[in-house]
């Protein structure tokens, strides 16, 4: 086991051994507060909570999404995860957005300047592994979203949920980024999430 450090969205830091299961994130914070805190202090909660010694290119990588983020969520009323957990793969979603009733799930390629098939792919499986295993995502809208950060254009957005309410992914440049959260959830209407339940979720089957 090793030692970790928990954001919650007050920004209090909690040491604990292990992954704590009802944190599966390592920064959380409501927009408006996220939108307001510097740089500098959403890299150090990263970093407190990363249990391992992180790349320079990870930490300019989180620099850019920021950076990117902070302006085009102005206004919006939500929740922010950075880094949030993939149990079954292994792996951690760039950002999550919990915004009225719709959970985007980002992946930034930073300098990429196409949508490769592969971050496609990526980003539409850790939506279909939330769907399926996430038990507090078994029932909302959820649409994966692949920002290539130097592309210049991007496939016209066309909006389309499955039977099982995930979106078909959507590709965008970072420029535009706030213009489809709009799009979709004009689009999208439903009962608000509560996005300290769902980040409690548990990871389990859909239930049959």
């Amino acid at each position: 086991m090793y030692d970790v450090g928990i954001i919650d969205p007050q920004h209090r830091v909690t040491r604990v051994a292990g992954i704590n299961a009802l944190h599966r994130y390592w920064y959380g914070s409501d927009i408006a507060v996220f939108s307001t805190t510097t740089v500098e202090s959403v890299v150090g909660a990263l970093r407190l909570s990363n249990p391992r010694e992180e790349t320079r290119e990870q930490v300019i990588a989180w620099q850019e999404q920021i950076e990117i983020l902070r302006p085009q969520l102005q206004g919006l009323d939500g929740t922010i995860y950075f880094e949030f957990d993939i149990p079954r793969f292994g792996r951690r979603i760039d950002v999550v957005l919990v915004i009225k009733s719709v959970v985007f799930v980002i992946e930034f390629k930073v300098g990429a300047k196409t949508f490769d098939r592969s971050a496609i792919n990526q980003v539409w499986d850790y939506a279909l592994d939330l769907k399926n295993f996430h038990e507090t995502s078994h029932d909302v809208s959820l649409v994966p979203i692949l920002v290539a950060t130097e592309a210049t254009v991007a496939p016209p957005l066309r909006l389309e949920f499955a039977e099982d309410g995930v979106a078909a992914h959507i590709a965008t440049c970072y420029s535009d980024i706030r213009a489809v959260l709009d799009q979709v959830l004009a689009a999208v209407g439903a009962a608000p999430i509560d996005p300290a339940r769902r980040s409690r979720g548990n990871y389990r089957p859909t239930p049959t």
